[in-house]
């Protein structure tokens, strides 16, 4: 059985709509395990806390860098 690889993918999001759609899709077609905030479910944890779980449970980490700075918690 091959391994399956989890990639969290990093951006800013409104501004990178398109640019996430296909770094995901790109994962997705070479059969591995996209991982990003759209894909969290509603937790009762702070944003960072989840975020470092699920980085933290990642095989890779993508940073898809853009002209805008991120949220802070």
């Amino acid at each position: 059985m091959d391994k399956r690889f989890q990639v969290f993918v990093s951006s800013t999001f409104r501004d990178l709509v398109d640019e996430r759609r296909a770094v995901i899709e790109g994962i997705l077609e070479i059969d591995q395990m996209p991982a990003g905030m759209e894909l969290f479910p509603a937790s009762d944890e702070s944003a960072w806390d989840l975020i470092k779980g699920v980085i933290d449970d990642s095989d890779y980490y993508v940073l898809i860098i853009g002209g805008k700075y991120g949220s802070s918690d």
